[in-house]
């Protein structure tokens, strides 16, 4: 008997731990209806404003949200778009969602459009050739449209910088051209992180943009960032089993009061204010939470800041081969000796010869051909780079190329590499080059 109630309890927290997961993984990446705006209610005020007069009174806007990226620009327009469709006008408007770096032309933009507005089949069978064709069809059917009878029309342009840079600015042109027009209600929302935004805009286009713009800054200090962290980690009221969500609740607010974890808190704090780096951090603790380890801890928290400060080149550094990194080795001396001038393969297989004649055991005289593949290899990893764009007729030896690690990333990687050779370590912590 007692061993079928055990079972059940089991069941019954395994079940509450299932939703804890599912609860705070949707709030991490944003994907919640109930996300909290810290400190841009006012923000959002002003932008359901401007989208209820293109919604309920016909009224065409544009607008730019300008922030940093993690500021909470996506965040805002889903926030906004979500109270405008609670106002019962979700019928009524029609969405069209564009990302810069998925419609990286304005052909592929138009069409994008077209298939969200499920204007394809409008025409028949009817397949469009051209741009031109595409551009005059769906201008057609927005012109058509009056304040009264149409249904109003939200476009939101994501990496809205990456738009001005497509040829003539055709897209933006059209798009604020007709939100300054009496026809079809359209509003124009363009999320960006350029401050600069203004001065990338054609004069024609510019001129067409109502200049309307929101800033979004994390101006928020360390105790309303700790206030963050446990709203961001508490479970809502709702929660089906009341006194789970209690013990987690009184969990998370011991978690915030823990000096280790504030500690881990400030370093964040102190790198990046936005909340994505926040969330990230919050995620991979989450990630450790199982049946048998019920709830976060501080050593989980502490662990998820060490993943999350793992430098990704050094990781790199750690699948490199014993060449590749004799090879990184001789490029730090030859900075040291040079003070950070720009080298070639030439100098580095100079240096790395010398180390292997006079003091190597452990590594193979490699020839120079696979030599030169493994330097090749290190330019695609990006771990060096040339100084200068190459010309087709130059030699390959004598081109410039320049470290992309610093003398802390490069030992801080061999401390952690495997089975590296003692003489390969000990070369590189030589002050100078084997001469």
């Amino acid at each position: 008997m007692s061993s079928r109630k055990s079972k059940s309890n089991n069941l019954i927290h395994a079940e509450c731990l299932s939703q804890v997961q599912r609860i705070l993984r949707e709030r991490f990446c944003h994907q919640s209806p109930h996300s909290n705006l810290f400190g841009a209610q006012l923000q959002c005020k002003h932008l359901i404003e401007l989208l209820k007069r293109t919604a309920i009174h016909g009224e065409s806007n544009s607008v730019l949200i300008i922030g940093p990226r993690g500021s909470g620009k996506s965040m805002l327009i889903n926030h906004a778009l979500k109270e405008l469709m609670d106002i019962e006008v979700s019928e009524n408007v029609l969405q069209v969602h564009l990302n810069g770096l998925l419609q990286i032309n304005d052909k592929i933009a138009i069409k994008e459009i077209t298939r969200q507005l499920n204007l394809e089949n409008v025409v028949g069978d009817k397949v469009f050739g051209s741009f031109a064709e595409n551009l005059s069809f769906l201008l057609e059917a927005l012109k058509k449209g009056d304040r009264t009878s149409s249904c109003p029309v939200i476009f939101i342009l994501d990496e809205f910088d990456l738009f001005a840079h497509h040829k003539n600015q055709t897209l933006l042109y059209n798009l604020f051209d007709i939100s300054q027009s009496a026809q079809t209600p359209v509003a124009v929302i363009g999320l960006t992180c350029r401050l600069d935004i203004l001065e990338l805009l054609e004069k024609r286009v510019k001129s067409r943009f109502s200049h309307r713009q929101i800033h979004l800054m994390n101006s928020f200090g360390f105790p309303q960032y700790v206030k963050i962290f446990k709203e961001q980690l508490s479970l809502p009221t709702e929660f089906p089993d009341k006194f789970f969500a209690e013990k987690w609740n009184e969990n998370v607010q011991c978690l915030s009061e823990d000096r280790s974890v504030r500690e881990v808190l400030q370093k964040h704090f102190n790198v990046s204010k936005n909340l994505r780096s926040l969330h990230m951090l919050l995620m991979l603790a989450l990630n450790r939470v199982t049946a048998s380890h019920p709830v976060l801890t501080a050593a989980d928290l502490m662990e998820a800041n060490q993943l999350c400060s793992m430098d990704s080149k050094a990781n790199i550094v750690h699948g490199l081969s014993v060449l590749e990194i004799c090879l990184i080795i001789a490029m730090k001396h030859l900075n040291d000796i040079y003070e950070e001038e720009p080298f070639n393969f030439q100098m580095v297989y100079n240096e790395f010869q010398k180390f292997v004649q006079r003091k190597a055991h452990s590594v193979y005289n490699f020839e120079k051909p696979v030599v030169m593949k493994a330097f090749e290899h290190l330019q695609q990893l990006e771990l060096i780079k040339p100084v200068e764009r190459t010309s087709g007729n130059s030699q390959r030896e004598y081109q410039l190329m320049k470290l992309l690690l610093d003398n802390t990333q490069i030992m801080n990687a061999l401390q952690k590499y495997p089975n590296c050779p003692t003489d390969v370590r000990q070369w590189a912590t030589s002050s100078l080059s084997w001469l």
